[in-house]
């Protein structure tokens, strides 16, 4: 079992409200989320019943009773397991394919024998609406693929190795080296691998990038499989359109997602519902333009101005044309005109829980990614190439008065440097950064104010 970081969100979860409240554990097919789920349950629970609605269809019929009381005992009766009161974990697996079951949630988390989670994705909620949300009884957690801390942790790479480049990236000090070389190394082989667990396995296992490759290009067909299966009709073509152009795309000089490279007339009204398609399934990351990197940026966000990313950048490897496999395990990262980099930077991002956001204007240029860090703005630039330090963009918006951002980060080959307000970060230290902790605002209109 690889060790993922949400482990910990699920402990969260059963000791504080799972007795409230159900868990939706949410992302594109093939993330690992059934395998999280079921390690989960059966190293904290004493009884774990699982149905897995895509393997068996039949199952539905559990649910077609709203009842908690009947529900449950058709479910004991069908999976022929009891349920210990207080003790028992209930897997839902691919629950967009039973719609009942989701509706169910509420009267079952409210009957209070069992513990629910539920895994999948919103993919098939056009194609199974369900009838009624269980607003109040249901909260959801997004999972990723396993990002570069994750890989490493795969890898079985020391801990002690990772606190110090912890402490280095705190402490804003150089890091040794032959550490520093064998991390760049490390994080080009994760670039091509990627963060799917099944790849990520194989790997481990055989080092064979060739089958590695294989598997990408298995999931990439489920996926194409995927909007076939869920998407309707024309709007089905469309978005498997949008999905094969995303390598081209973002080969693309500037990366923007251009609507004419789909076809003459295009439009994005015709089209908004299938790039949500391809978000809501998990499989896509927009990263959309902001009028100003000034907070609060989703204000200033322009829906027409975006940039289309994979949700995994192995995958996007697997798509590319040519053997660009080894070309980047070789360092050369600015294939692609740094596309596939700024990429792994997004999943990145994503995985932290943070929206995307870019900047760009003739007259500054652009910023790869502008973040909302609370009331404040960070700038990361993201630089391929060895001329790291020129960041034209990123000069000019320093100059701007009424723009005023916490952090400056160009994130490159280099090792840690801080020059005048600029940090310079490796690429791998992208696994550190976070945003920085809110305050809590407690708050209490009876309690006068005497100062």
């Amino acid at each position: 079992m690889l060790k993922r970081k949400l482990y910990q969100d699920l402990l969260e979860w059963k000791n504080r409200r799972a007795r409230s409240k159900a868990l939706f554990l949410m992302g594109a097919r093939q993330v690992g989320k059934s395998t999280l789920a079921r390690h989960f349950g059966e190293q904290n629970y004493d009884a774990v019943i699982e149905i897995n609605f895509y393997n068996d269809p039949g199952a539905a019929r559990i649910f077609r009773q709203g009842a908690a009381e009947t529900i449950l005992t058709q479910l004991t009766a069908y999976t022929g397991q009891s349920i210990i009161p207080g003790n028992t974990l209930v897997i839902l697996d691919e629950i967009q394919e039973c719609p009942a079951a989701r509706t169910a949630i509420k009267f079952l988390v409210e009957e209070g024998s069992a513990h629910y989670l539920e895994t999948g994705s919103l993919l098939g909620i056009q194609y199974n609406p369900v009838k009624s949300l269980p607003v109040g009884f249901e909260e959801q957690l997004n999972m990723y693929p396993m990002d570069f801390e994750e890989f490493l942790w795969a890898l079985n790479y020391p801990l002690e190795t990772i606190q110090y480049l912890k402490d280095c990236f705190e402490r804003r000090q150089a890091v040794q080296g032959a550490v520093h070389d064998r991390m760049l190394r490390i994080f080009e082989t994760y670039i091509v691998v990627g963060g799917m667990p099944e790849v990520v396995q194989t790997y481990v296992s055989t080092r064979d990038i060739t089958e590695t490759v294989y598997i990408q290009k298995q999931i990439l067909s489920l996926y194409r499989q995927d909007i076939f299966k869920y998407a309707q009709g024309l709007m089905s073509l469309k978005i498997r359109q949008i999905f094969d152009s995303i390598p081209s795309q973002l080969d693309d000089k500037n990366r923007r997602f251009r609507l004419n490279a789909l076809g003459k007339g295009q439009q994005m009204r015709g089209l908004e519902s299938s790039f949500l398609w391809l978000e809501e399934a998990g499989v896509a990351l927009p990263c959309y333009n902001t009028s100003a990197p000034v907070s609060p940026l989703r204000l200033n966000e322009k829906r027409n101005l975006f940039k289309l990313f994979l949700n995994d950048t192995g995958l996007l490897t697997a798509m590319s044309l040519g053997n660009i496999q080894f070309e980047l395990l070789q360092g050369e990262l600015d294939i692609n005109s740094g596309s596939i980099l700024e990429n792994v930077f997004a999943q990145a991002l994503a995985s932290k829980g943070l929206d995307l956001f870019y900047y760009d204007s003739k007259s500054t240029g652009e910023l790869d990614f502008v973040v909302q860090n609370g009331k404040d703005i960070d700038i990361l630039e993201i630089k391929s190439g060895k001329d790291y330090k020129k960041h034209r963009a990123l000069d000019k918006a320093l100059q701007v008065k009424d723009w005023q951002f916490q952090r400056k980060i160009v994130f490159c080959k280099s090792d840690v440097k801080a020059e005048g307000e600029i940090l310079y970060l490796p690429f791998y230290m992208i696994m550190f950064y976070a945003l920085k902790e809110q305050q809590r605002l407690i708050w209490d209109p009876l309690v006068p104010d005497f100062n």
